[in-house]
């Protein structure tokens, strides 16, 4: 039996296929639609796109400024595309574009704070529903979740490579 270099227990516990993996894709996609019911909402209510809110997720969730490029690179999309995108979301009054480096040609990406505080307030539901499924869970029950998620995010942003 060839090996796959992953122990016993990881082995039994991953699914291969079956009903383990449909249930898995099931409650996925279930989420993803709620989630992307509330971002369609949002979206709706301030007159953006859909890819406009993925450009300010990729913002608000990035561990420095985010450029241009950057989002270029995250979103899979054109400098033109990208571009428009920045337009509407600037007009909208969600993000500023700043040249703060030594380099005056770099340009970073910043979500302004009245933009998050109407993005809270449409996101409430979705964080308030998050709060009450984790009081269902242990501490220890919490982070296999989170390592769960953030390691299929990570195989999940190898699909798009």
């Amino acid at each position: 039996m060839a090996s796959t270099g992953k122990t016993p227990a990881a082995q039994s516990a991953a699914p291969a296929g079956g009903p383990e993996l449909r249930a898995f894709a099931m409650q996925l996609r279930h989420m993803n639609g709620e989630i992307n019911r509330l971002a369609h909402a949002f979206a709706a209510e301030q007159g953006l796109h859909a890819t406009d809110i993925q450009a300010l997720g990729a913002i608000l969730d990035s561990e420095t400024p985010l450029t241009p490029g950057g989002l270029r690179r995250h979103l899979g999309l054109t400098s033109g595309a990208v571009t428009a995108c920045l337009d509407r979301l600037e007009r909208a009054g969600h993000i500023r574009r700043a040249r703060e480096s030594a380099d005056r040609r770099v340009v970073h990406l910043h979500y302004l704070p009245e933009a998050r505080s109407a993005a809270r307030s449409s996101f409430m539901p979705l964080a308030a529903a998050t709060a009450r499924a984790q009081e269902r869970f242990s501490g220890d029950e919490l982070t296999t979740v989170l390592r769960f998620l953030a390691t299929l995010n990570e195989e999940l942003d190898q699909l798009r490579r």
